[in-house]
């Protein structure tokens, strides 16, 4: 593992101020009580990285299992040793026994719950397309190493805020002819069907359905998902509409329910057969 990563974990004074809240930052701290003692399961095999990210979470009041390999890891996810389910995975791309992208294939493979934790994918490589295809099987986010502690904290909290964002408080249930958008459930089904779609890209589609007809760009629709704390990739937003698209589209070519605007962005279509 890169010095630098563990350099990042033994930040100056004020920045270990700035954890505990007694900072010029203080005035913030408290601003995410409700994330006391989440439960995160970390697949990482660098043993001494993992102890580090489990301290520096736990001052914001988070609890980090660490497994060291996919096998392990999986099985926890499914049941194994009678454990709870995290409510966020922090997966590292390289492992001594599979490769993390398979990892994620097979957690958005699991049935239930399991199927639909949010996953934050960990790597040393810096080719964008590991990022592009990590997106594209069913990843939330992604961080490169070497990361600053702050971001991942900051990435873990966004992801966490938008899966126990509370209903709006417009209709609970979307129809759009033969789509359903359960706000309650945070389901979709077309025709009835189920769609499989990760936390975040439901967030995607509520954020484009609730201004269907309205011409959104990438920046409006992160915005609007994510708030303004952090940058989004250019590409995230394309490979997740794609993603989005081929659970609720009948004609992935030809799309009919959120269609791309060019120079500008997407746009849900308010009438849908």
């Amino acid at each position: 593992m890169s010095k630098a990563v563990y350099q990042a974990f033994t930040p100056p004074t004020t920045r270990r101020n700035a954890v505990a809240g007694t900072s010029r930052h203080g005035a913030r701290a408290g601003h995410y009580t409700e994330l006391m003692s989440t439960q995160l399961l970390m697949i990482e095999d660098d043993a001494r990285l993992a102890q580090m990210v489990g301290e520096y979470l736990g001052q914001s009041g988070m609890q980090v299992a660490h497994c060291p390999d996919a096998a392990s890891g999986l099985a926890r996810l499914q049941g194994g040793e009678g454990a709870a389910l995290p409510e966020l995975v922090i997966l590292d791309l390289m492992l001594p026994d599979m490769d993390g992208l398979e990892v994620c294939r097979r957690i958005r493979a699991l049935p239930g719950a399991a199927g639909q934790m949010p996953v934050l994918m960990l790597t040393a490589k810096g080719d964008p397309m590991d990022r592009i295809i990590g997106l594209e099987i069913g990843a939330d986010d992604y961080l490169p190493k070497p990361f600053e502690p702050r971001e991942l904290l900051a990435r873990i909290r966004a992801i966490l805020r938008r899966r126990h964002a509370g209903a709006a408080p417009a209709a609970h249930t979307m129809r759009f002819g033969a789509l359903e958008i359960d706000r309650d459930a945070r389901s979709v089904t077309v025709a009835g069907q189920p769609a499989e779609l990760t936390s975040y890209q439901f967030d995607l589609l509520v954020a484009l359905a609730e201004r269907a007809g309205r011409v959104l760009t990438r920046d409006q629709i992160m915005e609007a998902v994510r708030g303004r704390e952090l940058e989004a990739f250019d590409r995230s937003i394309d490979v997740h509409m794609g993603r989005i698209r081929a659970a609720i589209e009948q004609d992935v070519k030809n799309p009919r329910r959120i269609l791309t605007v060019r120079g500008v962005g997407y746009v849900f279509a308010k009438q849908q057969d």
